[in-house]
């Protein structure tokens, strides 16, 4: 008998929250106090926690006890702790498994269109509105848990967008989907820039570790990350006063229009692969940052690269949305036990 039937486990347990659930719980200590959390347990081994005050950011996450994602050296901070200014959003970004960057900016901070905007911009800090959880069992057979919710980002005089965010993983399933949908409500042509700030963490980024990806063309930001390209795919210790190394890839996609790249750790017998939409997001960004205390991985699909909307534009690669237009994106995150 299949353990994901549903006439199965409905004779061995009271309900289904003995083996897959969603908590909704609220911060009370620090600078994150009030802030909500959902809480996903997938019955996979897969456990992660959603933050609707934080742009329904992904926050810590582990497979079978084991931290997949990288934390920063201070909590996440509730929206009204956030400062637009410079790069004064490291101050209030407490790392995680995803952080959202965008809509108006991604890289550092920029004047364009007579406006400054700050450091990845404000998407991280958008509380969601309508904020709601499923756990339910699908037509297909499969209990699945979801969370969804809708960031505005608009100001008066200016741009009106929202995002509208879902994320769901399925029972015994160790995966994480998230699907947005980016729509222009106002009457102007908006660019919209957008990057999945995916950051990965010790024990499964390591000196053991590689990154694996097709063959494709590795671009380095500037010439510091050049000095390291011939072992851009690996990692060594963590190093004091080492510098960040950015290297721009632009994948293949298979015949779903989808393309993967996956960091191995053979040591843990586990891989972490990120999949995602090549036609909205044809761009994914390696931030490589080995440094003490910041030891991280960032893989990052993007439909820009982190320089700024100004440097976007000089490029030809701000995306605009038209009135009324939508744009839809997919991403996956799965974790794969090696054989």
């Amino acid at each position: 008998m299949n353990q994901k039937d549903r006439a199965f486990l409905a004779a061995r347990v009271g309900r289904m929250e003995q083996m897959a659930a969603i908590r909704r719980l609220v911060e009370e200590d620090g600078r994150g106090r009030g802030m909500r959390v959902l809480d996903f347990e997938s019955g996979s081994g897969l456990a992660f926690s959603v933050y609707p005050d934080r742009g329904m950011d992904i926050g810590p996450a582990r497979y079978k006890g084991i931290p997949l994602a990288w934390l920063a050296c201070q909590p996440p901070a509730v929206p009204h702790a956030y400062d637009p200014e410079g790069c004064e959003w490291l101050r209030t970004w407490g790392g995680g498994l995803l952080t959202g960057c965008g809509l108006l900016n991604v890289g550092g901070p920029c004047a364009a269109d007579g406006e400054r905007h700050g450091l990845h911009g404000r998407l991280s800090h958008l509380a969601a509105e309508e904020v709601n959880t499923s756990a339910a069992w699908t037509p297909d057979g499969t209990y699945t848990l979801s969370a969804s919710g809708r960031m505005r980002h608009a100001r008066v005089f200016g741009e009106n967008l929202t995002l509208t965010r879902t994320i769901s993983t399925a029972f015994d399933t160790p995966s994480i989907t998230v699907r947005d949908t980016i729509e222009n409500l106002g009457f102007a042509p908006t660019p919209v820039m957008l990057l999945y700030h995916m950051n990965l963490g010790w024990p499964l980024v390591d000196p053991e570790a590689t990154l694996v990806m097709p063959d494709h063309p590795v671009t380095p930001q500037n010439e510091h990350a050049a000095a390291g390209l011939a072992e851009w795919q690996r990692f060594a210790a963590p190093a004091p006063g080492f510098r960040e190394q950015v290297y721009y890839h632009t994948l293949p996609a298979d015949e779903q229009g989808l393309a993967s790249a996956a960091l191995v750790n053979p040591q843990l017998r586990l891989s972490l692969r990120v999949t995602y939409r090549v036609a909205e997001l044809p761009f994914l960004i390696q931030w490589k940052m080995c440094g003490q205390g910041e030891y991280v991985l960032g893989l990052e699909p993007a439909n820009c690269y982190p320089e700024g909307r100004e440097a976007a534009a000089q490029r030809d690669l701000l995306r605009t949305l038209e009135p009324g237009e939508r744009l839809e994106t997919f991403l996956r995150l799965s974790v794969e036990p090696l054989a």
